[in-house]
């Protein structure tokens, strides 16, 4: 076999937080957001669906809303080579901490177990009601969708249902986001994996790291507001980058026992 290249920011890591966003779930067959094919490149007027105030405003955006994720890709996705790379760090005993933006709980798939994945932005797999603020399981209400309700409500109080991910104008819980803080400053090693790093909170993890002492290696196809403070930048397609990279940091830990 031939010997693992380490590079120098990989060696003497042993606590790793892991950011990902929607580029780490397109070999999945998840389209990406902002990219060429992306759900909003392909369709700018679907944003109004994903924006909280519309959203609460108006039964017609959140009837497309329910319809866009009844066929969602994501229910049909599998963990991709990305995913279980980041699944075998994790078995190989590094301390390994998902910060994650994604909502399809791929990680999870992969093995990781979801006490090590944060969700910044919520999970599509969970409904919750925006009156009494009960959750539910998401099939449960898909299936409602299914059979002809284009806005269901709650069968508590009446109240609108919402997937349970973050749209665009609402505020991420901050105890998920002061734990992720907690863990990026906590971390050696942060990567940043198929991310654009233009949404905040969830990009300034990044600063956060670097600032308490981390390196940070970014992983996306697109040049990003961050890559000045990266140790190094892999443009590389992510399925083949963060296996390499895994591997590389297994084998330095490796060495050091």
């Amino acid at each position: 076999m031939d010997a693992v290249e380490i590079p120098d920011w990989c060696r003497d890591v042993r606590r790793v937080a892991v950011l990902t966003g929607a580029g780490i779930s397109t070999d999945s067959g998840i389209p990406d957001y902002r990219g060429p094919d992306g759900v909003w490149t392909r369709d700018p007027k679907l944003a109004d669906a994903f924006t909280r105030d519309r959203f609460m405003a108006d039964p017609q955006v959140r009837a497309r809303f329910w319809h866009t994720y009844l066929g969602h890709a994501a229910w049909r996705a599998e963990p991709n080579a990305a995913h279980r790379a980041l699944a075998e760090l994790d078995r190989a005993g590094l301390a390994v901490r998902i910060l994650t933006q994604n909502v399809d709980g791929l990680h999870q798939l992969a093995g990781i177990a979801p006490r090590k994945v944060l969700e910044l932005h919520g999970s599509m797999r969970s409904v919750v009601c925006t009156g009494c603020r009960a959750r539910s399981d998401a099939q449960a209400t898909l299936d409602r969708v299914a059979a002809g309700e284009s806005d269901p409500t709650c069968r508590d109080c009446g109240g609108i249902l919402q997937l349970g991910v973050v749209l665009f104008g609402q505020y991420l819980d901050e105890d998920v986001l002061d734990q992720a803080r907690r863990i990026a400053a906590a971390s050696q090693l942060l990567l940043a994996v198929g991310s654009s790093l233009l949404v905040e909170p969830a990009a300034s993890l990044c600063e956060v790291a670097v600032r308490a002492g981390a390196r940070l290696v970014v992983v996306n196809r697109d040049p990003t507001p961050y890559d000045g403070l990266a140790a190094e930048v892999v443009r590389e397609p992510i399925g083949t980058a963060l296996p390499r990279i895994a591997a590389a940091l297994t084998a330095s830990a490796t060495q050091r026992n």
